[in-house]
């Protein structure tokens, strides 16, 4: 997650600039022509593929999962579906950034949208600035449509500007669509916790995220497609022709075409080699892979291959949807709108068997039925769990609802381990702040805390991603959002457990009933928690970092692998800010 946080830590002296846009207002009578997904999967090639492999499986359910942990195959999946789609692709994302891996995607859309596959592209507005607004010229592409979700006004040449342009509706800056989909023809889908960006598929120099996405075949990718769209065609959803022009869009395209030749000069000097001819411009809504010297140093270990669906090896079981309302975000209707919660809950995925529905989940379902989001959904189940709960979310900033539950689970004996990040993997360092602030309490009542360790190469191969092409000895940092509740029921989705995304960003989340999905992960997570991660401890009201099993490191007393610097900086400033903001 490209951090709102960092945005505010800019320097306040580009305010001046800012102000001459603060007069821009959102456009109003937007015309909004209402699209649907596919009615029917039949007739497609992927559908006839998916019965293919459920009648070979000799499944009992109708929709079938693939977990997705490392690169190649997250990136695998997502090339597979704009190869197979025939006749639709719906794209849902909180931030889609103009680099060299979404390069090849949008590449790869923009073939489909030529052979007549109709594209919808559905992305949050607050990161659609500077570089990576050459995204929205997709927008310009025949059979592509593309619609900003809560867009803020003004300029797109920065975030700063465009927040300071709508600092008057600070709730409304901070209320984020943080969905993520990826769905062809209907019926198969991506869903989980990655954004499309270098970051998220282990091919960025400085930094990589360790996440997981799952690939869902089947009716519970319909389910999927409705919560699509019913953002797509909600008032909040402005196409992006009413916001931005080609005139803005070209301008920003040189902009950062100079910036390449600019760096590419500078890097030539240092090596003494000849300046670098200008690039040919891409093709109208295809991002620049970036600049030439980062380019040439993105050497992947994994091919950028399609995932063989053919021989994909899905799991087959009962699964619900858990879906905030898009109206979980105010549409702009004065200083009284308030949110309309409500939680959009499927029915479990099992219509060619209903006699064999896993009661559980049904159970589940209702019980998540009765909550306004996603988050509250999820601790409602938390309620449930009968003997162990293992999570992992990224930024893990309980509220008083979600420590109670953990309080009344721990009651019950419930054992619950939390993997989060640490202040060094973080990405969002005043968000741990929410977190540090809360970490006694958590170990007092029981909880089991872990935090992952940033530098380490290999720390990703921990979490079952060897070969995921991660560059050098970049930073590692966790972005997975995942709950195995009793080792039968496996969450995955892009919610945090943490009081932004219960409370303000919209959210989705894929709950299935898998015995063998949940081993899947929960190997995992242990490895991880065992080999790439801190255990904390109270010693005597203090608190301890356990090192990781085999790292050599030494146990310790301040937050490991952190500068003293950025330490004192949140010791500082960090009590200044609420919960509910990190």
């Amino acid at each position: 997650m490209s951090s709102i946080y960092a945005l505010f830590g800019r320097s306040v002296a580009l305010l001046a600039i800012v102000l001459q846009g603060a007069c821009a207002q959102l456009p109003e009578h937007v015309d909004r022509p209402v699209s649907v997904a596919l009615p029917s999967p039949s007739g497609t090639a992927l559908e006839a593929l998916v019965q293919q492999r459920r009648r070979a499986d000799a499944a009992r359910f109708e929709s079938g999962f693939l977990l997705l942990g490392g690169p190649p195959a997250a990136y695998g999946s997502r090339l597979a579906l704009i190869e197979g789609a025939q006749k639709t692709l719906d794209l849902q994302y909180y931030a889609i950034h103009a680099d060299a891996s979404t390069g090849r995607l949008l590449r790869g859309i923009r073939a489909a949208a030529g052979r007549g596959v109709r594209v919808r592209i559905l992305l949050d507005d607050l990161h659609s600035t500077g570089r990576d607004a050459l995204v929205l010229g997709l927008a310009f592409v025949p059979n592509i449509e593309m619609r900003l979700f809560n867009p803020l006004a003004g300029a797109r040449g920065s975030s700063l500007a465009r927040i300071f342009n709508s600092i008057g509706d600070a709730s409304r800056i901070q209320q984020r669509m943080h969905n993520k989909l990826f769905l062809a023809d209907n019926v198969l889908g991506v869903t989980g916790g990655r954004n499309l960006g270098d970051a998220y598929f282990g091919n960025a120099l400085k930094g990589n995220f360790i996440d997981l996405d799952i690939l869902a075949a089947g009716p519970i990718v319909q389910d999927l497609s409705r919560s699509f769209d019913s953002y797509w065609n909600n008032e909040r959803a402005y196409p992006v022709q009413s916001l931005v022009k080609r005139e803005e869009l070209k301008a920003i395209r040189e902009r950062a075409e100079q910036a390449d030749r600019e760096l590419a000069d500078e890097s030539a000097r240092a090596l003494n080699a000849p300046p670098t001819s200008q690039t040919p411009a891409p093709a109208e809504g295809e991002p620049k892979p970036g600049a030439p010297p980062t380019a040439a140093q993105l050497a992947r270990a994994w091919d950028e291959k399609p995932l063989d669906l053919r021989t994909a090896r899905f799991v087959w079981a009962p699964a619900v949807m858990l879906a905030d309302q898009p109206g979980k975000i105010p549409a702009d209707k004065g200083p009284n709108q308030t949110k309309a919660p409500g939680l959009v809950v499927s029915q479990p995925n099992d219509r060619a068997n209903p006699s064999r529905r896993a009661a559980s989940l049904e159970a589940s379902s209702d019980i998540a039925a009765g909550s306004d989001t996603v988050v509250e959904g999820l601790l409602q189940l938390i309620g449930q769990a009968n003997s162990d709960l293992l999570i992992i979310s990224p930024y893990f900033v309980p509220g008083p609802d979600m420590k109670q539950a953990f309080a009344t689970a721990r009651g019950r004996g419930v054992r619950i381990r939390v993997l989060t990040n640490s202040l060094a993997s973080n990405d969002a360092p005043v968000a741990h702040v929410g977190y540090s602030r809360h970490r006694q309490d958590l170990l007092k009542i029981g909880v089991e805390l872990y935090e992952l360790r940033s530098e380490q190469a290999s720390v990703s191969n921990a979490f079952g991603s060897s070969g995921d092409g991660s560059v050098g000895a970049s930073r590692s940092m966790l972005h997975s959002k995942v709950l195995v509740m009793d080792g039968r029921l496996l969450v995955v989705g892009s919610m945090n457990l943490d009081l932004r995304s219960q409370l303000q960003n919209t959210e989705l989340a894929l709950l299935v009933r898998s015995a063998e999905l949940s081993r899947t992960a929960s190997e995992q997570i242990e490895r991880g928690m065992r080999e790439g991660s801190w255990r904390i401890e109270l010693n005597d009201g203090s608190l301890v970092w356990r090192a990781p099993e085999g790292s050599g490191l030494k146990d310790t007393t301040t937050e490991p692998d952190a500068s003293l610097t950025l330490r004192l900086m949140l010791k500082l400033f960090g009590p200044l800010a609420p919960d509910q903001l990190l």
